[in-house]
């Protein structure tokens, strides 16, 4: 059994030992040196390079956005998520195809997306045409360059890029409930949101809560949708740059890769430390019933 175990979680544990853990020891190595990319780093600097991330007003502005964006993430999407799965659950005329419309933008490149928006958005773009059109000019404005809107434009399109993924989620959890709750709840004269309220909602806790976490972790590490509409530079001026930003930024681009590998590191542990804080608090009644339900 142990060999067997071993073949076939063995390349598994290989690959992330290659991808995932090798690299973060690279990058907490480079953090410890003055490194500008080429040949080995010698010039050591210890702690240096972390105490000036810890000092340096501009990364306590990207991890505000961070923070912001993951907060807005989930105030935005959740409630829209189960108000979107409560109605598609519903049997309703053309519900494949909402279902199939509103799952397809997850599945689309990030790039495609980023790149359609930002032709969208721009002063001259087909959004601020349409406004016109429609005699709306007065609602027209800089979506992207705009430090008051940007943080706005940049939830719509996380929005619109990821409510899919919550969607079906939600949905597949509200498949899990069995029916003869709702009917019974219907017999003893529970009005519609009374059931939604005390049977849907905490028996769709887990599922909640496991889609929080992953947009927690993603919203920690947001970097594509930012990168390619705004741009590293851009991003700092419209409020909308963000740890994998700044890392970028200061790293690759300023040619300081220790200053950038030490960025990376400290976002790792600022991961770490939110999922593990999570696991703690709030999905540690689901890992016990599920560690109960194995032990029984």
């Amino acid at each position: 059994m142990r060999f067997e175990i071993a073949v076939l979680s063995g390349p598994a544990i290989l690959m992330f030992l290659a991808f995932v853990i090798f690299p973060v020891a690279l990058a907490a190595y480079y953090g410890f040196y003055r490194w500008h990319g080429y040949g080995a780093p010698t010039d050591w600097v210890g702690f240096d390079n972390y105490k000036l991330i810890l000092g340096d007003s501009a990364f306590h502005e990207v991890l505000w956005h961070n923070g912001l964006i993951l907060v807005l993430s989930l105030v935005i999407q959740g409630p829209l998520a189960i108000g979107l799965a409560l109605l598609l659950n519903q049997k309703i005329r053309g519900r494949s195809v909402i279902r199939i419309m509103i799952f397809m933008p997850y599945i689309i490149s990030e790039v495609i997306v980023s790149t359609g928006w930002s032709l969208l958005l721009q002063s001259n773009g087909a959004f601020n045409d349409l406004l016109e059109k429609v005699g709306l000019r007065s609602l027209q404005a800089e979506w992207l360059s705009n430090s008051k809107l940007a943080i706005w434009t940049l939830m719509a399109i996380i929005s619109w890029k990821y409510i899919g993924f919550a969607v079906i989620l939600m949905l597949a959890g509200l498949q899990s409930i069995p029916e003869e709750l709702f009917e019974a709840a219907q017999i003893d004269g529970a009005s519609y949101w009374q059931i939604q309220r005390r049977i849907t909602l905490p028996l769709l806790g887990p599922t909640i809560r496991i889609w929080a976490f992953l947009s927690i972790i993603g919203s920690l590490q947001l970097f594509d949708l930012v990168y390619i509409v705004w741009g590293p530079y851009v991003s700092g001026t419209a409020g909308t740059s963000t740890m994998a930003i700044y890392m970028l930024a200061q790293g690759r681009n300023a040619g300081n890769f220790g200053y950038g590998s030490a960025i990376a590191v400290v976002m790792f542990v600022i991961s770490l430390v939110a999922a593990l804080i999570y696991q703690r608090f709030v999905l540690r009644r689901d890992l016990q019933g599920a560690v109960t339900e194995g032990a029984a």
